[in-house]
Parts: C-alpha cells; structure tokens; sequence
C-alpha cells in the first residue's frame, strides 16, 4: 500500500514524538573513524538523467538518511559504462569514492574488455535493482501500433527499422535483439547511444523507429503517452504490463536476460569501512524513500535487493551465461 508524502511525514512525526530518542538512536549507525567527515563520490557511468543517475540519486538520498553520509554524484558516460572505470580505478581505496555500475560491466569482464573481476578485485556493497527490459514505439507512430503490425510492416515494406539501444557488440542489449532477430527472422539496424536523453530522444524525435530500454527508465514517457511498450523480455507478463506480449508469446525461445544496478567500492578499502557501506546500503534500501523510489520506477516487480555476497552470486552466476554465449558467438577463444 502506498503511503503519500504528508501522511508519511506525519507517521514519521508521530513515532518520533511516542518513541523520543528510542527512534532516533535505532537510525544511527556507527561510522569507522575518520569516515565520511568529506563528502563521498558517486561515480555514474552513464549521462544525466537516465536510469543509473536516478538510482543513484535515490540511494545517496537514502544513504544519507540512515548513514548521515554526504555524495557528490559524477556522471561519466562512455563506451558502454567502461569509460567511467579509470577515474573509479584511480580513485583512493578509502570507501569515499562509489562506483555505481549495472550487468554490462561484468559482461565487459565476461568478455575481456576489463581485467578487473567485480565479484572479487572490487568489493560489493549491494544491488538495489534488478529489472526486465522492452521493446516501445513512439506513441504517434502511425505506421503500426504492436508488434505484429511492425512485423507485417518491415515484411511488406522491406524497411529495416532502426533500434536505439547501446548496442555494443556482447553488450544484453545487442544479445537479445539479436536472439530475437533469429527468432522471428528480421534484421534491425541497432544503433547506440550512452546518454539516455539521446537515446530517448531519437525514438521521440523519429530519428529510431524502435527503443530498447527498461520500464523504470522512461516510466515518465510511457505515462505520459510518448512511448508505448510492444515486447516485454521477461518470462511472463508482469501484471502492470498484462496487455504486452513476452518474447515466447511471440515464438522466441529464449532466457530473458534481467538488467540490475550495485554499488562497489575498490578492493583493499579498509574492512571496517566495506561492513559500514554494506549495512548503510541495505538499511537504505529499505527506507520508505528508496521502496517508494523502486515502486515508482516498476523496481519492485522483481526481487531487486542482493547483498554483498548474492551481489557476488549474482555476478558470478551472470559471467558464467554471458561466457557461453559468447563461445557460442565465436567471441572467446
């Protein structure tokens, strides 16, 4: 059940008038010594605006609720997310510096493009988020209105529609639209944007004809009527989404692959300092702030909470399915 604002402010207001310092002490968290007296960096991998600034946003809020912990939030788009990597990499291992990051960095691993393994040489905090992705069209697009009408569409057109996505080569994006293309035999021609209002942008503009993205990030876009979901790459219709056919709806037989976004600070980050942003990650999570922030961005349709050691699962188990894809693609060795 959603709470609004006022009224959760008053809840708030209440509790801490009933429960004195009780409230206020069980939100305190012991900072390490020396810790957080300076504000720390958030490194953001891909432009402003998109789904990664905004999760980051999100939590340095929440972590700030429960940790008293300032953030300094630093976008750096390129290359797929890989070109934020240096600064996160020359950064001091002293916990002040988050890099905030999402799958395709252990893809770039999977496949050699980094040599750093995030489930080992950074150390994890946590993933807040995990989520699946679709397929929309612009809301006035007149020449077809679903998938199937784009499909007898391109068939009787011979157009090759184009797809906006970030499309490097390896990349979930570039992986599923091509399982997808085998699937239905049509070829898109994919092209690839690192910042989300370019990408966003290129759909409503018309200058794609298709946009691959996830719900929570351009949420606004399809309330609003400017975006319209066609595919849904998830194993089954989320209920919010009843009216949008999967991808086996469609004949396509595949695993969906999920997106998800974690925290990791570099390895050798005194212990002390790792345990207090692990617990000021989870505890964050949790705040109302951030739930609401997840249910507003269609984030908790899914689990979207691992810890240290399920984000490291998580990694693991990711490398591993992008691995054999990547064999059987004749890109490893």
């Amino acid at each position: 059940m959603m709470i609004s604002k006022c009224r959760f402010a008053g809840l708030v207001a209440t509790a801490a008038l009933v429960a004195g310092g009780a409230f206020a002490q069980e939100a305190q968290m012991e900072t390490p010594q020396g810790f957080g007296k300076r504000p720390l960096t958030m490194i953001v991998p891909f432009g402003a605006g998109g789904g990664s600034d905004q999760l980051a946003r999100a939590m340095a809020q929440s972590m700030n609720e429960v940790a008293g912990l300032n953030f300094q939030i630093v976008t750096r788009p390129g290359g797929g997310g890989v070109a934020a990597i240096p600064d996160f990499m020359l950064a001091p291992a002293d916990g002040h510096t988050i890099l905030q990051h999402i799958d395709l960095i252990v893809a770039a691993y999977a496949k050699g493009d980094i040599q750093e393994n995030p489930a080992e040489d950074w150390a994890p905090l946590c993933t807040t988020q995990i989520t699946f992705n679709q397929l929309y069209i612009a809301g006035d697009e007149d020449r077809f209105s679903d998938w199937e009408s784009m499909v007898a569409y391109m068939e009787e057109s011979g157009e090759q529609l184009t797809v906006a996505n970030l499309g490097q080569v390896g990349s979930m994006e570039q992986i599923t639209m091509d399982m997808m293309e085998d699937a239905v035999g049509l070829e898109f021609r994919k092209v690839a944007y690192d910042n989300p209002s370019e990408r966003y942008g290129s759909l409503i503009g018309g200058h794609a004809d298709v946009l691959f993205e996830q719900p929570g990030d351009v949420r606004n876009f399809i309330e609003s009527g400017q975006m319209k979901p066609i595919v849904t790459f998830y194993e089954e219709r989320p209920e919010v989404f009843a009216d949008v056919p999967t991808h086996r709806d469609l004949g396509a037989d595949f695993d969906a692959m999920l997106r998800f976004r974690g925290f990791y600070v570099k390895g050798g980050t005194p212990q002390d300092r790792v345990d207090f942003l692990v617990e000021a990650c989870e505890r964050g999570f949790n705040t109302e702030s951030y739930q609401a922030f997840n249910a507003d961005n269609y984030m908790d349709l899914i689990d979207s909470f691992r810890d240290q050691e399920g984000t490291r699962q998580l990694i693991n188990d990711t490398v591993a399915t992008y691995q054999a894809i990547y064999e059987e693609m004749g890109i490893l060795e």
